[in-house]
């Protein structure tokens, strides 16, 4: 038989929720008078070392959920995209003694969201290491750290596939944190004549350390970048030398698109600006946000939807294109 909760002088069958809409302030708010279910009892609170996921205890989150702590109540909540998870780095904890990204570790990367540490590439781990008997690292294997939004220690390229020409396995990579540095630097990207642009298009920060970007034949984009936006300490710098010549990347077309903004971009197409110089539709910059798409520009220049509306009628008129607005009116106020 199902627990049963005694409110209002009543025995229900299920226990009161959690949370409560608020239509005041558009916000879950904690209810109360909520009680929660362990096991086959009903309790008003958790214990301590559990987690309430909705009207129930529980020990652990289920894994399309993640704790999070309110108000000293732990809970699950929904993971928006893919669910937080915190791995090891080359040279610590559990890899300890690896130097480089290789073929033997790189399973250990999937679905990490947090490298707590360094991530290293070096030709050992990418070309094979005959004397350790650790085999090349197939190439398509580099997509886990497609899932990566945050690095503590710093992004060391010393070698990358040859059929690769970028780095968008990392095009989700927010942080770079410097915690941990190379000889100063956080970011190292050396030596690699086959890459052509970064397409680093998420990154936001670089928190310590310095930046070294050189001797990459190929690669263009670089000198648009403003790298000190990204910088979060005034002694922080950047050395950029012997990478292709911004003439010859021009007469090759390989300039950044022209919705960016003078921030520059990371490599070619809309969805590689640092910044927009009118909107953004998620990652991606636009002109103006198309009202019959159902898209409406917010007060950060950013379109979002409401809705598709109908086009007008021959004779009717047309709708205005929407251009930078303020809040008010973004909102329809």
């Amino acid at each position: 038989r199902a627990p049963t909760s005694t409110t209002a002088g009543r025995g229900v069958t299920q226990c009161p929720q959690p949370f409560l809409y608020n239509p005041i302030t558009f916000q879950l708010e904690h209810n109360p008078g909520a009680s929660t279910r362990t096991g086959p009892s009903v309790v008003k609170k958790c214990p301590h070392n559990f987690v309430v996921d909705q009207s129930s205890c529980v020990r652990a989150c289920p894994s399309n959920k993640m704790e999070v702590e309110q108000n000293r109540i732990k809970m699950c909540i929904p993971c928006t995209d893919i669910c937080p998870k915190a791995c090891d780095g080359i040279g610590t904890a559990s890899l300890q003694t690896a130097q480089t990204v290789d073929s033997s570790n790189i399973d250990t990367f999937v679905n990490c969201t947090k490298i707590n540490g360094n991530l290293v590439f070096l030709i050992t781990g990418i070309k094979g290491d005959v004397y350790h008997k650790i085999e090349a690292l197939d190439p398509e294997k580099l997509n886990v750290f497609r899932t990566v939004r945050e690095i503590t220690g710093f992004l060391n390229i010393q070698s990358w596939p040859d059929n690769m020409t970028d780095l968008s396995v990392f095009s989700n990579l927010v942080t770079i944190g410097g915690r941990a540095l190379y000889s100063g630097i956080s970011l190292l990207v050396l030596k690699q004549q086959g890459i052509s642009s970064l397409q680093l298009q998420s990154l936001d920060e670089i928190s310590a350390g310095n930046v070294h970007i050189a001797e990459n034949s190929r690669l263009c984009y670089y000198d648009t970048v403003n790298w000190t936006s990204l910088f979060r300490a005034p002694n922080q710098k950047f050395l950029i030398r012997n990478n292709r010549s911004p003439h010859e990347c021009t007469k090759h077309r390989m300039v950044c698109d022209p919705l960016c903004s003078d921030a520059g971009c990371w490599g070619s197409g809309p969805d590689q600006c640092l910044t927009c110089r009118f909107f953004s539709r998620g990652r991606t910059c636009v002109e103006t946000c198309n009202l019959y798409e159902g898209v409406r520009p917010s007060w950060r220049s950013a379109c979002f939807g409401f809705g598709r509306i109908t086009p007008p009628q021959p004779g009717a008129g047309e709708l205005p294109q929407c251009h930078r607005t303020t809040l008010g009116s973004a909102l329809g106020l």
